[in-house]
């Protein structure tokens, strides 16, 4: 595979250097070493991404986009093949490289504040920076990722098949997301009613995601672009609330070590709005908190309705994996309901510390 892959883009794979590299879920990715030049080549994975050429055709729109209206953004756009193509397929296997970024890092968890404030402002501007780009030119890449009624029928449909002992396990959260349907309610109140501007999000807004200075750790650009698509502020918003805030991640099976951080929470919101909030309209700006609830509730919903199914969609490495994940989330979202009068009063605060030390002129109010 590696030389039939490294030769469409003329490299020898027999004078390559060739090591897994990261920690994605979803794509196989390998770092190689070539005549003093690094890469990283990724096989796209088909059964997330059935139509990897939309992937292909987002970025390259993106790019030509930034290219002139940022054209100093670090944007690390696919390599070339030799035939021109962004993608090579070998075998229906889809496969692509990228430069790698020297003196370039990632990490995988949020330790300190300053790296969720980094992160924050990069989301942040890569969302402002598109702005203005014509949504309407992406193409969905995973059909309905964010799409919360969805996940909830799928709910209700799996409470109508699922048997009797695993309705008897999964008792305790059933009831909290059917106590917690209002979330739902609201953002199909939200989305009928206007009040979420379509824009181009990236839809996996995870700490891994964001390309870090090695020495510094000051933020460099957005990385993993194949779930940038048409979606909503509060899915950028929401992902790096419900995976920032605890040092606890989903898998973890105690959950006295959930709990959120305060500080993190003013992180994010400075970072991301500190870019954004000239862009936001004032009602958007005002669901801010929301998105925290709404992704840590429609992950709560997907891992208990696969728990219900049989385990169908996610991998588990014991049995119960799903429910515990889903009980997982149900925990940090109560956690964060009960901080939202906190988080609330740390808003005002950093709005006005922010309208005083950058006075917003009067036009740009209204928007």
């Amino acid at each position: 595979m590696f030389q039939a892959v490294l030769g469409a883009y003329g490299l020898h794979a027999e004078k390559c250097k060739i090591e897994p590299f990261g920690s994605g879920l979803i794509n196989h990715t390998w770092k190689i070493y070539h005549d003093g030049l690094a890469y990283i080549l990724q096989e796209v994975n088909t059964m997330v991404f059935r139509q990897p050429e939309h992937i292909a055709q987002n970025i390259k729109a993106i790019k030509a986009y930034l290219d002139q209206t940022a054209p100093d953004y670090l944007f690390v756009a696919p390599v070339k093949a030799s035939n021109g193509d962004d993608f090579v397929v070998i075998s229906d296997h889809f496969y692509r490289i990228f430069p790698f970024v020297e003196n370039s890092c990632t990490i995988d968890f949020v330790l300190r504040p300053g790296q969720a404030y980094q992160a924050a402002k990069q989301f942040g501007q890569f969302a402002c920076m598109l702005s203005d780009f014509d949504v309407q030119k992406l193409k969905p890449t995973i059909k309905d990722f964010h799409n919360l009624p969805l996940r909830i029928a799928q709910f209700k449909k799996a409470l109508t098949q699922a048997g009797n002992e695993r309705i008897r396990e999964a008792k305790f959260a059933i009831g909290e997301i059917i106590r917690y349907y209002d979330i739902e309610e609201q953002y199909v109140q939200l989305v009928s009613s206007g009040a979420l501007h379509l824009r181009a999000v990236h839809h996996d807004t995870k700490i891994s995601n964001v390309l870090l200075q090695a020495e510094t750790g000051k933020g460099l650009c957005v990385i993993d672009l194949d779930t940038v698509m048409p979606g909503y502020f509060i899915s950028d918003v929401g992902d790096m609330l419900r995976t920032y805030l605890s040092e606890a991640n989903e898998e973890e099976k105690d959950f006295d070590k959930i709990a959120i951080r305060a500080h993190v929470f003013a992180a994010i919101y400075k970072g991301y709005m500190e870019e954004m909030g000239h862009v936001l309209t004032p009602i958007e700006k005002q669901f801010f908190l929301y998105s925290g609830k709404f992704m840590i509730y429609m992950q709560a919903v997907r891992f208990i309705t696969d728990f219900l199914n049989g385990n169908i969609y996610y991998k588990t490495n014991y049995p119960g994996q799903n429910l515990v994940r889903g009980l997982n989330q149900i925990d940090l979202l109560n956690k964060y309901v009960a901080k939202q009068p906190e988080f609330e009063e740390m808003i005002r605060g950093i709005d006005r510390i922010r309208e005083t030390a950058h006075p917003i002129p009067g036009p740009l109010r209204s928007t």
